[in-house]
């Protein structure tokens, strides 16, 4: 019983770890694009302008 009390004490300390942690991390950071996303972000970025991607 008591080995429950303490691994449920841990995971809770490590919940509320780990949620400060995520907090602090400010929202606006943007995603890093993966390899071999230029053509996607390219066309993106044409259709977005009203133009055709030239190939």
């Amino acid at each position: 019983m008591i080995r429950l009390l303490l691994t449920g004490l841990f995971a809770y300390t490590a919940y509320r770890a780990t949620m400060r942690i995520i907090d602090e991390v400010p929202n606006d950071i943007a995603p890093l694009d993966m390899p071999g996303d230029e053509r996607r972000t390219l066309r993106r970025q044409s259709a977005a302008m009203g133009v055709e991607p030239k190939r």
